[in-house]
């Protein structure tokens, strides 16, 4: 696994909003090939389940499943090596019954 860093944001472009994003990846065949673990504001959370992902013309998204049983779309920026990494959406799910 790699470690990588970046800033997360609550609401783009308002800095109050900043919290600290690290997410550590598995790298396979490619460095950073996906998020298996990260830490946003001093929680640690581990990825379940990559459900999706996707390119943008400088990005990939990886929308994953965390073990506190919500879904987190984390970005990174992939036109530099060391591309940050962003928290672009978070959906808290309903908590299933036991």
């Amino acid at each position: 696994m790699d470690g990588c860093r970046g800033l997360a944001w609550i609401s783009p472009g308002k800095r109050a909003g900043e919290m600290k994003l690290e997410v550590e990846c598995y790298s396979g065949r490619k460095a950073d090939e996906r998020p298996v673990r990260f830490r946003l504001d001093g929680h640690e959370y581990l990825v379940e389940e990559v459900l999706d992902q996707w390119y943008g013309p400088s990005d990939t998204y990886f929308k994953v499943h965390a073990d506190d049983g919500n879904l987190y779309i984390l970005r990174r920026e992939t036109a530099v090596p060391e591309g940050a990494w962003h928290l672009e959406s978070f959906r808290q799910l309903p908590r299933r019954k036991s």
